[in-house]
């Protein structure tokens, strides 16, 4: 069990949302899937859902009825979110949202990086972000996918300093750990010639994939089959509005 108490290291993933056109079909969904519970909070002049687990916020939900598929995004705490959306642009990156205050939870921002996958930044003030973390049913990792695993590397040590550890237990993969200054792993990158576009994968907990997957294809969504994969038994999983993330149970 991982509760966090106070605001996480920059650049480590520190929260996740979804933009979603049916927001009544995603709290349907995710609640039958995970369990969670919801509070509402404001986003602009929107209303966002935050999704509690224990009481305790680990994800949220946005209305967005301009987007045609939802998607989950994974936020990088910063110190200074200002600060690190400039170095985005200079490094290759473009803002989709630049810096504004959600409330007064956070400092926040969107962009995608130099090979066009999609993040957003955090700068943590009365909100940590996802104060329960690798547990059931809450986030665990994220992983790049992408098919310029190389000069995804060079943005994201130019943007937070970190070290790239190549991963020898997979040798048939371009697998990569991105490693805070500290050494402490925060995901990876997965060079993936085959994939049409770069996208950061989010990866949740849960203590039985295979019952997971089927909950997710009875509630209108669809997964794939479970497999064991060195790490966790695993499923891809696509709610009903086109958002794909994957679910996963260690051993």
């Amino acid at each position: 069990m991982s509760v966090l108490s106070g605001n996480q290291p920059e650049g480590t993933p520190t929260w996740i949302d979804l933009r979603t056109p049916d927001r009544a079909g995603a709290l349907a969904f995710y609640q039958v899937l995970f369990g969670w519970e919801y509070e509402p909070y404001p986003t602009g002049d929107v209303q966002g859902t935050r999704c509690l687990l224990r009481g305790r916020p680990v994800a949220g939900i946005v209305p967005d009825p301009d987007r045609t598929v939802a998607v989950w995004t994974m936020y990088f705490a910063t110190d200074d979110c200002d600060g690190t959306a400039r170095r985005v642009t200079e490094r290759g990156g473009r803002l989709i949202e630049p810096p504004a205050d959600l409330a007064d939870h956070a400092r926040t921002a969107v962009a995608t990086d130099s090979v066009g996958a999609r993040f957003g930044l955090w700068q943590g003030r009365s909100r940590l972000g996802s104060e329960i973390v690798n547990e059931p049913d809450s986030l665990i990792r994220n992983d790049l996918i992408t098919p310029d695993p190389e000069r995804a590397r060079a943005f994201y040590t130019a943007l937070f300093g970190f070290t790239p550890d190549r991963n020898k237990e997979v040798p048939e993969l371009d697998f990569t750990f991105l490693r805070r200054p500290d050494g402490h792993e925060i995901g990876g990158i997965i060079g993936s010639p085959g994939v049409p576009s770069s996208a950061w994968e989010t990866l949740f907990a849960v203590s039985d994939t295979d019952a997971v997957a089927r909950r997710a294809t009875e509630s209108g969504g669809s997964s794939t089959d479970p497999e064991d994969t060195p790490y966790a038994r695993m499923a891809t999983v696509t709610d009903p509005a086109g958002a794909v993330f994957s679910v996963g149970t260690a051993p």
